[in-house]
């Protein structure tokens, strides 16, 4: 009950009868791994309707929640907007696919396995090769708290050098990759694009990863200003993280995205 009232608390006073969104429980596993499988071709369809698509470029995963060392994905070569439940693809840390009918990306899977692998918190990962997000990556610098929506990321995204601007297929290089990121909600890789993660959810993940696309965009529009930008302070930054940047706040805000791609798109659910 403390958790619900903490949660309404960020957005209105407390007051009882009304709706809020809370996120689900499942009676089965087999109900919760439908509901990750539904969440994750939605946020594909997500994806692609930001214009994230960029040829064969670009994976979600998402653990498997009766077999933590498997992780459902989207199938290679098939567009972001072509996603649905129907043809996604389970997958093992080898890159073998154990259920599905499509190929796996195999520097998708290289990635992302160590990212699941050496981060166990992670329930889901979010990569895309995005035009503002593949822009700031070749600068390899952090993002820095100028608005309330980057603050989320403050003191919780990292830079990772290894392996930048190499296409990675080898598990080693994907090792450093995926141990680099840490405990974070975000990684910028350098030369080549930003990651999420999600430790609760696939909701989560695909969130994080649109705000930060969002977030480069943002920088880059200041830097091409030449204006410097007032900053936040550190208190101010930590204090905006604290309420706006948890894995519940991540999850609800990707809900409107969910509810209007189930009205437009509904084919995703086949």
């Amino acid at each position: 009950m403390t958790e619900t009232v903490e949660r309404q608390s960020i957005y209105q006073p407390e007051q009882s009868g009304l709706i809020f969104p809370e996120m689900p429980t499942f009676d089965s596993v087999e109900q919760e791994r439908q509901h990750r499988k539904e969440r994750l071709a939605a946020a594909c369809r997500a994806f692609a309707k930001f214009g994230f698509s960029y040829g064969t470029a670009g994976h979600i995963t998402v653990r498997d929640p009766e077999t933590p060392q498997l992780y459902w994905t989207n199938p290679f070569a098939v567009p972001f907007g072509h996603v649905n439940v129907s043809n996604l693809i389970l997958v093992d840390h080898n890159g073998q696919v154990v259920q599905g009918s499509h190929a796996a990306n195999r520097a998708g899977f290289v990635l992302h396995s160590a990212i699941h692998d050496s981060n166990p918190d992670i329930v889901a990962s979010c990569h895309a090769h995005t035009v503002h997000g593949a822009a700031w990556a070749a600068m390899g610098r952090p993002l820095e708290p100028v608005t309330q929506d980057v603050a989320v990321f403050f003191e919780h995204h990292t830079v990772i050098e290894e392996e930048a601007g190499a296409i990675v297929v080898e598990v080693d290089a994907g090792k450093a990759v995926g141990s680099a990121f840490g405990a974070n909600k975000a990684a910028i890789h350098q030369n080549h694009g930003l990651f999420s993660a999600g430790t609760h959810s696939i909701d989560e993940a695909a969130w994080w990863f649109i705000a930060l696309e969002h977030a480069c965009r943002v920088q880059l529009l200041l830097d091409a200003s030449r204006i410097p930008p007032k900053p936040i302070s550190v208190e101010a930054a930590r204090h905006t993280r604290h309420h706006f940047g948890t894995p519940y706040i991540g999850w609800l805000n990707f809900q409107p995205i969910y509810d209007s791609l189930v009205r437009e798109q509904p084919d995703f659910l086949d």
